[in-house]
């Protein structure tokens, strides 16, 4: 499990995470595997690209699971 802290910001947008953290390689492929349905918050399929993810809300893509603290 990967843990990733907002510091000093409210929240982040859900593809900003996934290509900041390397789990794609462009935010074009971000946007492509959610709007696919490949990512599940709080295990809900999440098909909104720019979701605000707030502390708390967990992330799972790819085998991979990230929390936000």
């Amino acid at each position: 499990m990967t843990v990733f802290k907002l510091e000093d910001k409210e929240f982040i947008e859900l593809n900003k995470l996934m290509k900041l953290l390397g789990l794609v390689d462009t935010g074009g492929e971000a946007n492509i595997r959610i709007t696919e349905g490949e990512v599940l918050v709080n295990n809900q399929y999440e098909t909104q690209k720019r979701k605000k993810l707030r502390v708390g809300d967990k992330i799972k893509f790819n085998n991979q699971e990230i929390i936000i603290e």
